[in-house]
């Protein structure tokens, strides 16, 4: 279950003090100590201040890992481009990859529903995400926190935080993640503008197009795949990534790498029932989809 917090009571998100106070930690923190999550930050500086948020996150808010995710489909984020773009270390990673895997989890309900999701305890609650959950467990998560990025009724993805034991984030820490997660949500549309002023030349090989346009994915060799499984099938293209997802699922391997084997042709998955033996477990959100 949730913990209990409503996020919005008592004007949490509209706290204008706290902001400015979270601003200034970011702007006073250097980020030479940051591992970059992406080999593109020093094309977009913006990415950079996008990593110090995880990083005073993991500082203020008293989690252990903080990752940014953002997406480009009003499906729930399963549909369209998605990109971590920062990272605080592995387990971050390992949860975002997860959740593209199964197609469920806290990140994807945060965008979807526009409210933050916090599970305080999430090995107590291992019916919730049947398949993210006992994974995002045995990979050291023991409470995750999803804040959706968003201005209005148009989200732009999540600030995701976790913890290696359970435990509810106090009104201030909460406060201090909703902070946060406004100043993501701004460096987001900076980046936004940034990217509009410049031409397919300036970006050189990094160059975008598609929504959100704005936004490389990492996990472009997905959809890459998808429309490989969708040709080979004769399917469409959710249905291809439902397909690849399964596979991911029932060999518990990262669907980016299920996704790899696929472009090389190493992999062809053009029967429904194709999961290597043809009779592995389907993706868990999905009754009797393969």
């Amino acid at each position: 279950m949730d913990d209990g917090h409503d996020p919005f009571r008592g004007g949490l998100c509209a706290d204008e003090p706290r902001r400015r106070r979270m601003a200034a930690l970011l702007d006073r923190r250097g980020s030479a100590d940051l591992t970059p999550s992406s080999r593109r930050s020093h094309r977009l500086p913006g990415l950079h201040r996008l990593e110090r948020v995880c990083a005073v996150a993991v500082d203020v808010v008293g989690v252990d890992g903080a990752g940014i995710t953002v997406m480009g489909s009003t499906e729930d984020g399963l549909g369209g481009l998605r990109d971590q773009l920062a990272a605080t270390g592995t387990v971050s990673r390992r949860l975002e990859d997860l959740q593209l895997t199964t197609g469920e989890g806290p990140c994807l309900d945060a965008y979807r529903d526009g409210r933050p999701v916090l599970a305080a305890d999430l090995a107590g609650e291992p019916d919730r995400w049947f398949g993210f959950g006992p994974p995002a467990v045995a990979s050291g998560a023991a409470a995750v926190f999803s804040l959706p990025l968003q201005v209005g009724v148009i989200r732009l993805g999540t600030l995701d935080l976790h913890r290696r034991t359970a435990g509810r984030l106090s009104t201030e820490q909460l406060a201090d993640a909703l902070a946060l997660a406004a100043l993501a949500t701004e460096t987001l549309l900076e980046l936004a503008e940034d990217q509009g002023d410049t031409t397919p030349e300036d970006q050189g090989d990094e160059g975008r197009t598609g929504p959100p346009g704005w936004l490389s994915d990492v996990h472009a060799d997905v959809h890459i795949a998808s429309g490989m499984v969708s040709t080979q099938s004769g399917i469409d293209v959710p249905s291809a990534l439902l397909r690849i997802r399964a596979y991911a699922f029932a060999h518990e391997e990262p669907i980016q790498q299920v996704a790899r084997h696929i472009i090389d042709r190493d992999l062809v998955l053009a029967h429904p029932d194709d999961n290597g033996s043809g009779h592995g477990p389907t993706a868990p959100d999905e009754e009797g989809e393969p």
